[in-house]
C-alpha cells in the first residue's frame, strides 16, 4: 500500500505531458516576447578586431586596437605585474572587498591623481571609490550626477572616445557637445573651445580627457591649460576628468597629470576617472578609480557613501585581483620604481613608432604634411584619413582601423611600419 501510495503521490507531481499543439503553442508564446529585439550594430572600435580576426591573409595588420603590444605584435605582461602576481600567489585571499574597493589600491590612485604631497587627500577630502576601469569609474559618476543632480548635462568634446557617448546616454544624463578638434591643422581648434566654453551655462560640466586625447592624440599646452582653468573658474564649470593614459603618455605620471594639478591649483572642485589598463597593462583586469574633490571632510563621507549605493545593485563589489597588483605595485618602492621604467618604455616604443611612420610617409615622396603624426602624443594618431580612403586599405592590403582614420601606434611595429606608411601614402596620394 506504501508503495502505491508513493507511486499515486509521483504521479501527481509529475507535470502533464504537452501536446504537440499546445507545445507549440507555448514555444510560440515564448519567442513572442523578444521578438522585436533586434541585433546590437556592431561597435565601432571592437567590430574592427573581429573583422580582423576574420581575414585570413597573412599580410593582414591591426592598427585598430587600444592595447599596447611590443614590437613583435604581442600582448605584453609587464615584469612589475608578475612579480606581484607572485606575492599575491597563495599568500592572500579572495574574499569580497568592501562595496568602495581596496582602501590600499585607492590611497596610491590618489597620491598619482592629485599628487603625493597632496592637501586634499591629507584633509580627507576625497570622495573615491575602486571602480570597473576608467569605464565603470565614468558610469559611475554620469548616475550620481543623473541621481544628485538631474537637471544638469554634459558638454563633451568634439570628437572624443565614442563609449563616453553612451555611457552618459545610458545615465540618462542629457549630452552637449564642445569645439575641440580642428582638422584642417590637424591639431587643437583652441579658439572653438574657449568660446564654446563661455557660450555654456554657468555652472556645466565638461568632461576633459587628462592627457592623450582619444581618438586624437592632441592636448592642449601647459598655458592652454591654465586658460582653460581660469575660464571654468569664471563661469563655474565642474571638470571632470577621464584619465585612462596617466605615464603611458609622455612617459611620466607627473607630467600626464599636470592638467589635473593646474585645475587644482585654482581652486576647483574636480572628479576623475582613473584606469589602470594602459599604463600596466591590466586590460582584464578593470582596474580603476573614480574620485570626486569635495568641500570638506564631511561632503566627502556623504558622496562616497552615495557613490558605494550606485555601486550596490550594479555589481555589489569591486573585483579584487587587479586591486591587488595596482596596490602592490605602487606601495612597493622597488616594483614602483620597476613600473616607471617600463611604462617610459611603453611610451617611448610608441614615440618611436610615429617618428618611423612620419619618415616613411616622407621618404616615399608623400606631398601631404604628416607633422601631426609626431606632434600628437599617446597611443592614437588622428591620421585625417577619409572613411573612404580607410575601407582601401582594409580592402585591398588588409589594413583594419577605425574609419575615422584614428591608427592605434600600439599596432604598429619595426616589422609593419614600410607596409602600413606604404598602403597609406597609396590611399592618400592625389589622383
Amino acid at each position: 500500500m506504501a508503495a502505491l501510495s508513493r507511486a499515486a503521490s509521483s504521479a501527481i507531481r509529475r507535470p502533464p505531458l504537452l501536446l504537440p499543439s499546445r507545445l507549440q503553442a507555448a514555444r510560440s508564446m515564448a519567442s513572442s516576447l523578444f521578438g522585436h529585439v533586434e541585433p546590437a550594430p556592431k561597435d565601432p572600435i571592437l567590430g574592427v578586431t573581429e573583422a580582423f580576426l576574420a581575414d585570413p591573409s597573412p599580410d593582414k595588420v591591426n592598427v585598430g586596437v587600444g592595447a599596447y603590444r611590443d614590437d613583435n605584435g604581442q600582448p605584453v605582461v609587464l615584469d612589475c605585474v608578475r612579480e606581484a602576481e607572485r606575492r599575491i600567489a597563495g599568500n592572500l585571499n579572495m574574499e569580497y572587498l568592501p562595496m568602495g574597493g581596496s582602501i590600499k589600491m585607492i590611497e596610491e590612485s590618489l597620491k598619482l591623481a592629485y599628487g603625493e604631497d597632496s592637501e586634499f587627500v591629507k584633509d580627507k577630502r576625497i570622495a573615491a571609490v575602486q571602480a570597473l576601469s576608467g569605464t565603470g569609474a565614468c558610469r559611475l559618476f554620469a548616475d550620481f550626477q543623473k541621481r544628485f543632480l538631474p537637471d544638469s548635462q554634459i558638454y563633451i568634446p568634439t570628437p572624443t572616445w565614442s563609449n563616453h557617448h553612451n555611457i552618459w546616454r545610458d545615465a540618462q544624463v542629457p549630452q552637449k557637445t564642445f569645439t575641440y578638434y580642428h582638422p584642417e591643422s590637424r591639431g587643437l581648434d583652441f579658439a572653438g573651445l574657449m568660446n564654446d566654453i563661455k557660450n555654456a551655462p554657468d555652472g556645466s560640466f565638461f568632461l576633459l580627457h587628462a592627457c592623450a586625447h582619444n581618438p586624437t592624440g592632441v592636448d592642449p599646452t601647459e598655458e592652454q591649460w591654465r586658460e582653460i582653468s581660469h575660464q571654468f573658474k569664471v563661469k563655474k564649470h565642474f571638470p571632470f576628468f577621464d584619465m585612462a593614459y596617466q605615464g603611458f603618455a609622455s612617459g611620466d605620471p607627473e607630467r600626464d597629470a599636470k592638467a589635473i594639478r593646474i585645475f587644482l591649483e585654482d581652486g576647483h572642485q574636480i572628479g576623475c576617472a582613473q584606469s589602470y589598463a594602459k599604463n600596466m597593462g591590466l586590460y582584464g583586469q578593470r582596474a580603476g578609480c573614480l574620485s570626486i574633490l569635495c568641500e570638506d571632510e564631511m561632503q566627502a563621507v556623504a558622496v562616497k557613501s552615495q557613490l558605494q549605493q550606485i555601486a550596490r545593485p550594479m555589481y555589489s563589489n569591486p573585483p579584487v585581483h587587479g586591486a591587488l597588483v595596482v596596490s602592490i605595485i605602487l606601495n612597493d618602492p622597488e616594483l614602483k620604481s620597476l613600473w616607471l621604467k617600463e611604462v617610459k618604455g611603453m611610451a617611448d616604443r610608441i614615440i618611436g613608432m610615429r617618428k618611423a611612420l612620419k619618415e616613411n610617409l616622407e621618404k616615399l615622396g608623400s606631398p601631404l604634411s604628416w607633422e601631426h603624426i609626431t606632434n600628437q602624443i599617446g597611443m592614437f594618431c588622428y591620421s585625417g584619413m577619409t572613411p573612404e580612403q580607410v575601407d582601401r586599405l582594409t580592402n585591398e592590403y588588409h589594413i583594419y582601423m577605425t574609419r575615422n582614420g584614428r591608427i592605434s601606434m600600439a599596432g604598429v611595429t619595426t616589422g609593419n611600419v614600410a607596409y602600413l606608411a606604404n598602403a597609406i601614402h597609396d590611399v592618400t596620394k592625389p589622383n
